[in-house]
């Protein structure tokens, strides 16, 4: 079975890429089995930043990398928070804490302006220098709520309201989520590209 390394900490993303790679002939490991210290994110864009990573768990594993970043962006904030989805309400903060920020951020923005798209990014290399890398993106959209609503999820699921489904991400069924999200979009793709370039197929 292929091993892979996940680039990243973030225990909400870790179970959903385990969710999603789970019909695959792939073993998904954690980037702590080798090594603790996570990348600087110094790029300006979701796909720079999962470069980065890829490349340094790849560096720290000695086996390919995937790596994802993603986040929110809002159409009134000009796309805040975006590569700082995560930090956000500064470094360190808590869902509840960006989530607390965001609804600040919007106080007094209409429903029909709190338009938002939450958007992924992967990269996945075969070694750390791997010129070639494979990347895919996706966009999920949506809007802001002003109130948080549903218990699944993280980050600003609670937040996000997902037209079609007339609930928050937060409120999804896992197998939902799992068809429609930035995330699941992105990984799609990747599936296609992986069997293309990957196996041959």
């Amino acid at each position: 079975m292929e091993k892979i390394v996940l680039a990243s900490g973030n225990a909400g993303k870790l179970k959903e890429f385990s969710q999603l790679f789970s019909g695959w002939q792939i073993a998904v490991l954690p980037q702590s089995e080798f090594v603790q210290e996570e990348a600087e994110e110094t790029g300006l864009s979701f796909i720079e930043n999962a470069l980065i990573k890829a490349r340094h768990a790849s560096r720290a594993s000695g086996l390919p990398a995937l790596a994802d970043d993603s986040g929110l962006a809002v159409d009134a904030l000009g796309g805040a928070p975006g590569i700082y989805s995560a930090r956000y309400a500064g470094a360190g903060a808590s869902d509840a804490d960006n989530n607390c920020k965001l609804l600040e951020a919007l106080e007094g923005i209409p429903a029909d302006r709190r338009g938002a798209s939450f958007h992924c990014a992967l990269a996945f290399v075969r070694t750390p220098e791997d010129p070639v890398p494979l990347v895919c993106t996706a966009r999920w959209s949506g809007r802001i709520l002003e109130h948080a609503a549903g218990d699944q999820g993280f980050g600003y699921d609670p937040l996000f309201f997902v037209e079609s489904e007339n609930m928050t991400s937060a409120q999804l069924p896992r197998e939902v989520k799992n068809r429609l999200s930035h995330r699941a979009q992105a990984v799609k793709k990747f599936e296609q590209l992986w069997r293309e370039q990957m196996l041959g197929e």
